[in-house]
């Protein structure tokens, strides 16, 4: 959010030879990337998320792959080997590159594409919330208000595929994505494979905005543009949950990023505008609107100005979103959505494990942990409050974008529940405002190594027949499996990999990326 400044990328390309390529054979680690995905895309086959009702699973092949132990075992090692392969392609695409210039762009814009692509076609990985999206459009094509019932006032709702956790659940979403949900289960007829494509495609356009609006920001911010392009859409987080998990949070992000484009350049109602409509998707993004308030305030606004225009930011986006919510008539149930129940904790995250250790020594001591557990969240939860306000109250002009993504990441890490696509809102986020090539993008290769792990054991869908004690295949052994491949995959690219575990590794080369701070 600062005016346009020179990028490391022109830096370097005026002091490198010109006949140097600037990328140097890129081709290999595309290839590594797209076969990695190809392996995440046949392992679907066996353990990712299908419907009950899904009429793949009459096909022979998918019989064989999901009802067998062999098919089964093949799956999850080509699930877990090819996102670690996805992993290893991605970093050594960059260590690839010799000019974070236009041949950089080139190469990630293809890695995009390739890695991408069989990811369109997969059974749906490590999540199947897009049943709950099929789910919840049902029940706007049957007039349900879905802010007020869950998936199980259907009937026959348990074919449709979605977690238990939705049957009695609100919908947490805005209501662009109810149309979208609406649009998608009308247009299909309830069909499964056709729903998950048309929401892959919604999936897609978020992608693209976030392709075209990450280096625009990183521009402004005078950091490398093809390097924050790299670090956020080849990333095999940013793939994996916005197109083999269906996540709508991809197009929440893709018009967030577009908005606050749009209001840096003085474009302010058109970025509002689109920031509403990524809040009309997931509201989380709310938190933005205070920073474009400032920003549209001006450099050096009084505070009589600031509130003047924090009233307008607000007005505007309320006002967008009460209109939306005339259409239907549900208002703004989405806010008793956002309370729909889920996992509270989880154990890494930092407040979910205070929160753990907590309830154990409590309950060592005959006391209530579990509700001694509950004040160490909601303190999290406060903590984060008060870090957003400060960082509204407090801080220079210049480094609002910046201010604006420790807010939002207070928010996430702050939270006893942290998922990996939530760690995807923040990483198009601080890579437009800079990380650096020391400590900071080194703690971004464990995250997407530690995460991309996990994922891979998390959620798999082993036949239930297959985890009877004669055949000996229960769940949490084929979890245990892929953990245990991922995870020996994952040190191996940090300690013995000849190549990428000079990425993990403590260098004293000279940092040439750094974030406005």
């Amino acid at each position: 959010m600062t005016a346009p400044g020179p990028t490391a990328g022109k830096v370097a390309a005026a002091t490198s030879p010109a006949s140097a390529p600037e990328v140097d054979n890129a081709l290999s680690a595309l290839l590594a990337g797209f076969a990695g995905s190809m392996f995440m895309a046949i392992g679907s086959l066996g353990v990712g998320w299908l419907a009950p009702v899904s009429e793949l699973r009459r096909l022979p092949l998918f019989i064989w792959m999901r009802t067998e132990a062999m098919g089964v075992a093949l799956s999850i090692v080509l699930l877990a080997v090819g996102g670690m392969l996805l992993v290893r392609a991605w970093l050594r695409l960059g260590q690839r590159v010799r000019v974070w210039g236009a041949g950089a762009r080139k190469a990630t814009l293809q890695a995009v594409v390739l890695w991408g692509l069989p990811m369109m076609f997969s059974v749906p990985l490590f999540s199947r919330d897009v049943y709950a999206y099929i789910g919840q459009g049902r029940l706007m094509v049957e007039g349900f208000n879905p802010y007020e019932n869950g998936i199980s006032a259907l009937s026959n709702y348990f074919q449709l595929g979605a977690d238990k956790m939705w049957t009695e659940a609100p919908v947490p979403y805005g209501q662009l994505f109810l149309w979208i949900e609406q649009f998608v289960v009308w247009s299909t007829n309830v069909q499964p494979e056709a729903s998950i494509m048309l929401f892959r495609l919604a999936a897609l356009a978020g992608i693209i905005l976030c392709v075209v609006y990450v280096p625009k920001l990183a521009e402004l911010h005078g950091v490398n543009p093809h390097r924050a392009l790299w670090l956020t859409a080849a990333n095999p987080l940013f793939l994996t949950n916005f197109i083999a998990s269906v996540h709508n949070d991809a197009l929440m992000i893709g018009l967030a990023l577009a908005g606050l484009y749009y209001c840096a350049t003085r474009r302010v109602v058109l970025g509002i505008v689109l920031v509403t409509l990524s809040i009309a998707v997931k509201p989380i993004t709310i938190v933005f609107l205070p920073f474009i308030g400032l920003l549209w305030a001006g450099k050096n606004a009084g505070w009589l100005r600031r509130i003047l225009f924090w009233g307008l930011t607000a007005g505007l986006s309320l006002g967008l979103l009460y209109a939306m919510s005339l259409v239907n008539g549900f208002g703004f149930g989405w806010i008793n959505g956002l309370s729909a129940p889920g996992s509270i904790w989880i154990w890494y995250a930092p407040v979910g494990l205070l929160g753990l250790v907590v309830a154990s020594i409590s309950n060592a001591f005959g006391l209530d942990g579990w509700g001694l557990a509950k004040w160490v969240y909601d303190a999290g939860k406060l903590l984060a409050v008060g870090i957003i306000a400060w960082q509204i109250f407090r801080g220079d002009y210049d480094r609002l974008m910046r201010r604006l993504t420790l807010a939002f990441a207070a928010v996430v890490l702050l939270a006893p529940m942290i998922q990996s696509w939530y760690i995807v809102w923040l990483i198009p986020l601080f890579a437009v405002t800079g990380i650096r090539d020391d400590w900071q993008v080194k703690a971004l290769y464990f995250i997407v190594s530690f995460f991309m792990v996990y994922a891979i054991s998390d959620q798999l869908d082993v036949f239930p027949y297959l985890q009877t004690e004669d055949l000996g295949l229960p769940l949490a052994l084929a979890r245990n499996a892929a953990a245990i491949i991922a995870l020996m995959f994952a040190l191996y690219l940090i300690f013995l990999d000849p190549k990428t575990k000079q990425l993990f590794s403590k260098s004293d080369e000279p940092v040439t990326t750094r974030p406005v701070i």
